[in-house]
């Protein structure tokens, strides 16, 4: 693609990097940019600065947040003995989307890949084990994708919680395997979710 401008370029190029977001849309994208008012174009770039900047992680739940504590673990009418645990934050969303869940979440920020390196280490596991081993905890629903890698993580976790007086459980496989959770439709994640069932192995 040839440019009339290095500094049109430069910002084709930075977009494109986005995912899902080739040279084509992020040209669309940057020219749609240049012909908003200034202030609109500076309310953009402040809003994304500011996100990096300032954004930060539930201290309890590891969810994205304003605060110290995500609106989610400080809201008292909901039933801090559940806990569903998803990969990240886009799977929160998606459940709470449905509005059938009460409980809180764990956001674990990946699954177990050793193809990509990414071991239990570098997850959001042993904070889990935590809350657990508090003793308010009941039930803990595994709600990560129908994948190998989200098999293997379901599976990890298990064994580390199989010895807790708690309730494991999985969400119903209303979920197609290989689909990511965020991806599936409100009705049938609220049927996976209310008809989840035990797991052991």
């Amino acid at each position: 693609m040839n440019f009339s401008s290095r500094l049109l370029e430069n910002a084709v190029n930075e977009f494109s990097k986005l995912p899902g977001i080739g040279q084509k849309t992020a040209l669309r994208l940057v020219l749609h940019l240049l012909n908003q008012q200034a202030d609109d174009v500076n309310r953009f770039s402040e809003s994304i600065i500011r996100l990096k900047k300032e954004i930060q992680y539930c201290r309890i739940c590891g969810n994205i947040s304003d605060a110290d504590t995500c609106s989610v673990c400080n809201a008292p009418k909901r039933d801090k003995s559940l806990i569903c645990l998803v990969e990240d934050t886009r799977d929160v969303m998606a459940i709470e989307n449905t509005n059938q869940y009460n409980g809180v979440y764990h956001v674990l920020g990946g699954l177990i890949s050793p193809m990509d390196g990414i071991g239990p280490s570098q997850l959001n596991i042993g904070s889990l084990v935590e809350r657990v081993r508090d003793g308010n905890v009941q039930e803990v629903i595994l709600a990560l994708s129908a994948t190998m890698e989200g098999d293997t993580t379901i599976f990890y976790i298990y064994k580390k919680l199989k010895n807790f007086p708690i309730k494991v459980s999985t969400i119903a496989r209303g979920i197609a395997f290989g689909g990511e959770i965020e991806y599936a439709d409100e009705i049938t994640l609220a049927r996976s979710i209310a008809t989840r069932v035990p797991y052991g192995v």
